[in-house]
């Protein structure tokens, strides 16, 4: 994998580039990846991924991919590519997360973590070792190192120790990784992630750990929470974290979120808020932010975002799609996510335009105060 920067703006730390894999597939950063969680970006055709909401690259989930399908019919299947006929590209995460979330079925050892599974009670075990493996399995072109992702609330202490076994387990699954390339696999690049809660002196160890590794890429976990620290946390790590890696800020946002940090030198982000919130009749628009539910919209025949441009945006009326939310047609569902997805990659785009075009603080600034208000 290689990564290019194209632009750098001149007044933040925003930069516009370009990563190209192994496979020849070009991704321009700024970028926002769909989230993908058992292999189906939920209720969007793969068609629609690529017309529509113009993407080249979405997350699989290594936790709840294990389990369903399941690594045998992974296997079979050739991969999770061509199980679910996607020929662009995927990034799955290690796992870490779906365990933390897990903390009253799980045991963190120096080995690995011992868990139960969600659905069944059933105990399995992750090590680096593993999730390396199982990652393998999958074949993502983006895989990331096992890590312990701690809560938000974590003692100082608590934080140290967990992101040393981190930095441990990181030197795991790199061996690992070695050790299992192959000429089938060797498109497949890894990722490490810094980790440290909000204590600076712990994120500036693990940022520099992390850069020592020279690994493709780096993310920087744990700062999706409600502290109050994220654009704090996050300006903090860019600024150790090599200048010509992608930096990939795992599990945000908001659209603000995404602006701020992409001002803050961040190059990728995922996050499930557009489709989650899309099913609940959250719109994000080039007009603000729409409770597609309301009263209001009941005889507004315009379409939604008549400005987003794509299929669904232009082509139904916020009446009809009101209609549907109103009747639970699962239709309804699915033009709201596959709207907000285009409006986060429209996002990221204009972003990137703005950076090369030397105007991205002036554009964010003023974007800003229109999309973050409801209407």
């Amino acid at each position: 994998m290689i990564y290019k920067i194209e632009k750098e703006d001149n007044i933040t730390k925003a930069r516009a580039g370009k990563i190209i894999t192994k496979k020849n597939i070009e991704i321009e950063t700024p970028i926002f990846m769909p989230v993908g969680t058992l292999g189906s970006v939920k209720a969007i055709h793969q068609r629609e991924l690529i017309e529509d909401i113009k993407t080249k690259l979405i997350l699989g989930n290594t936790y709840h991919l294990y389990f369903r399908p399941g690594l045998e019919i992974l296997k079979k299947a050739g991969g999770l590519h061509k199980f679910m006929n996607w020929n662009n590209l995927i990034l799955t995460d290690s796992g870490g997360y779906q365990v933390y979330s897990l903390a009253d079925n799980r045991k963190i050892t120096e080995d690995g973590v011992e868990f139960k599974n969600h659905k069944d009670g059933s105990k399995h075990f992750f090590s680096p070792e593993k999730a390396i493996d199982i990652q393998r399995i999958i074949g993502a072109d983006i895989i990331m190192a096992f890590d312990e992702c701690t809560s938000p609330d974590c003692s100082y202490q608590y934080a140290k120790d967990s992101m040393s076994l981190t930095h441990r387990w990181l030197n795991r699954c790199i061996n690992r990784f070695g050790n299992s390339k192959t000429k089938e696999n060797d498109y497949q690049s890894l990722f490490p992630i810094v980790q440290g809660g909000i204590y600076k002196d712990l994120r500036k160890i693990s940022a520099e750990t992390i850069s020592e590794a020279d690994m493709p890429g780096n993310a920087i976990g744990g700062v999706c929470h409600p502290t109050g620290h994220l654009y704090e946390i996050t300006e903090f790590v860019c600024d150790i974290l090599p200048k010509d890696k992608p930096r990939y800020l795992m599990g945000v946002g908001t659209p603000k979120d995404l602006l701020e940090c992409i001002s803050l030198g961040v190059d990728m982000f995922d996050c499930i808020m557009p489709t989650r919130n899309g099913r609940n009749g959250t719109l994000f628009t080039t007009k603000g932010i729409i409770n597609i539910r309301n009263r209001r919209w009941k005889t507004d025949f315009s379409p939604i975002d008549q400005d987003l441009g794509g299929y669904v945006s232009t082509h139904y009326s916020k009446s009809y799609l009101n209609h549907l939310f109103q009747v639970h047609e699962i239709l309804g569902f699915q033009i709201a996510s596959i709207h907000n997805l285009r409006f986060y990659l429209w996002l990221v785009k204009q972003a990137r335009n703005h950076i090369i075009q030397n105007d991205f603080n002036i554009w964010k600034n003023d974007v800003l105060k229109i999309i973050s208000d409801k209407v």
